[in-house]
């Protein structure tokens, strides 16, 4: 059960059942057709991964259901290479998903790219000055490779460029940390979903790493809570 606290509603959601779902998706429906969504997982102490390393022992089944309500309203989910290899992604059943890669190095993903309308629903994103490295690498894969324009890091603005390119206007960035960073520090995050898992965990990798000056500014604009300690909060840039 979920419980609406902001704003102070108390309303009750039921995500196992359709009309809580139909809320939820309410809840979660994207206010425009281009929109840029940050979504992570966080502990209380700020770290993006629980003990083995990966954000699945901070999860929980409420959790992985409003991640399935967030990614069904995007066209595309964006993440760096660096978290495909740590997490061993698999292709989202919806949505198209996009890599953000240098190298092309994605060994230790799930992504089961045994179709050619599986490998049709991912994109690699390079920098434009190493997509020929990159294309070479993923060749035998036959994923498609975007070049994005700038240097070797490109800017948040780029990539998100890139993707309009592709008619992907409506992004969700699950980071990791790295990339969730560069988009936050760049005011590049329409709304900021972020899951407050009830657990204490070292925080050697923090789901967001901020600088003095350059933390963004935000609003709460939606929080739900359940019965096991997990919230989930919606924040929008101040003005």
């Amino acid at each position: 059960m979920l419980i609406e606290t902001v704003p102070p509603t108390g309303e009750i959601v039921d995500p196992e059942t359709d009309a809580g779902a139909a809320r939820l998706r309410e809840l979660y429906a994207l206010p425009g057709p281009e929109y840029v969504r940050l979504n992570m997982i966080t502990s209380l102490t700020g770290a993006a991964v629980g003990a083995d390393g990966t954000s699945e022992t901070l999860t929980s089944p409420v959790d992985r259901r409003i991640l399935g309500v967030i990614r069904a309203a995007a066209d595309v989910v964006l993440v760096g290479a660096q978290t495909v290899r740590a997490e061993g992604y698999v292709v989202p059943r919806r949505t198209r998903l996009a890599i953000l890669t240098s190298s092309g190095e994605l060994d230790g993903h799930r992504l089961r790219l045994s179709s050619a309308e599986e490998r049709d629903r991912v994109l690699v994103l390079a920098p434009a000055a190493s997509a020929d490295a990159v294309r070479t690498r993923v060749g035998p894969s036959d994923l498609r490779v975007v070049p994005v324009e700038g240097d070797a890091h490109p800017a948040p603005s780029a990539v998100v460029a890139a993707l309009h390119s592709e008619g992907l206007s409506r992004i969700v960035c699950e980071g990791g940390p790295s990339l969730a960073t560069q988009f936050a520090a760049a005011g590049a995050v329409d709304e900021y979903c972020i899951t407050v898992a009830p657990v204490l965990e070292p925080t050697v990798h923090p789901f967001l790493r901020l600088e003095p000056g350059r933390a963004p500014r935000t609003r709460v604009v939606g929080q739900l809570a359940d019965d096991t300690g997990f919230t989930f909060l919606r924040l929008r840039p101040s003005a």
